[in-house]
């Protein structure tokens, strides 16, 4: 979805300590709820030396992890010869931990003092609350994004200080999960008219035909808008949503690495499960589609009702008088 420039290894000296392998998601918003397990083994492991293994479009979000010696990207090839291909990358090492959040099995065919594989299926309960249950951690940790100074530098100088900033992120990796692009227009002017009356629009999303055809819309009845369609590294993109007064976005790993990055984060929702894929952070909330849970169309949903639950978001923030 977003640019990787990352590289394969590290080659920074690391301090000696246990080695662990991480085996986390191909898909951001996956990545990005997995970062909370990682924040907490780094706490309790400060000398531990990370190789990650993860799909490439998820690199991104571990690029700028402190203590990362290693991030292996696995995309997918037939008859799970992914999973062979990682076996052999890492057959060599002798591990302190090896935690497999894909429950893919590897772990029990490597040298590992400790092994940890979250069981396959879906179950009841937040995707966080899962992985912590499975790692034995309470209360789950919530996830982080990691960025550097470059990218704080960036962020700095495509989103400068002065009026606030309201990120809109109309893209998803369904079409069904999309909420009308009028509609992000309409609760814009909506938070500016009544909220924020200096507030500038920030486009966000991925490269791409697709995602720029999805953001279009938006940034044609928005002239005022900052456009950061395919322009970010994920680690930028974090670095920006940080900037933000208030994000709102679809149920999208976007959605979800705003609210790691500690940006106020309202996720719309219709026919995902919001039980499973609320955004996880200190200041969240979401607005759902009327219907069936996990199964309402985003249609349903009013800019009346989103509007409701922003202004709610930007009250608790102080940005508004309550």
């Amino acid at each position: 979805m977003f640019k990787i420039g990352l590289q394969d290894e590290r080659h920074a000296l690391l301090p000696t300590g246990p080695r662990i392998l991480f085996i986390t998601a191909t898909r951001i918003g996956d990545a990005v709820i997995s970062t909370g397990i990682l924040k907490h083994l780094l706490r309790q492991n400060p000398t531990a030396r990370v190789t990650v293994a993860c799909g490439p479009v998820a690199a991104g979000v571990f690029q700028a992890m402190p203590q990362l010696e290693r991030l292996i990207l696995m995309p997918k090839q037939k008859m799970d010869g992914h999973w062979f291909k990682l076996w052999g990358q890492t057959l060599g090492t002798r591990w302190d931990q090896v935690i497999d959040l894909r429950g893919s099995g590897t772990a029990l065919f490597l040298l590992a003092r400790h092994r940890q594989i979250l069981k396959g299926g879906r179950r009841p309960g937040s995707r966080l609350g899962q992985l912590a249950e499975s790692m034995g951690i309470a209360p789950p940790p919530l996830p982080i994004a990691w960025y550097s100074e470059a990218d704080r530098a960036r962020a700095r100088a495509l989103l400068p200080n002065g009026a606030p900033y309201i990120g809109l992120g109309p893209t998803a990796n369904w079409a069904g999960k999309v909420w009308p692009p009028e509609r992000f227009v309409a609760l814009f002017q909506r938070l500016r008219a009544h909220a924020l009356p200096d507030a500038r629009p920030v486009i966000f999303a991925g490269p791409g035909p697709a995602e720029a055809a999805l953001a279009q819309p938006v940034r044609d009845a928005l002239p005022d808008a900052i456009d950061l369609t395919g322009r970010l590294t994920l680690p930028q993109a974090a670095a920006c949503l940080a900037r933000t007064a208030l994000f709102v976005g679809n149920d999208s790993g976007l959605m979800h690495l705003a609210a790691a990055a500690g940006a106020p984060t309202l996720g719309l929702f219709g026919p995902s499960p919001v039980d499973e894929y609320a955004p996880s952070g200190r200041r969240t909330a979401v607005a759902v589609a009327p219907g069936p849970a996990g199964k309402a169309p985003m249609d349903g949903l009013t800019v009346e009702a989103a509007a409701e639950v922003a202004m709610a978001l930007l009250k608790d923030e102080g940005r508004i008088a309550a």
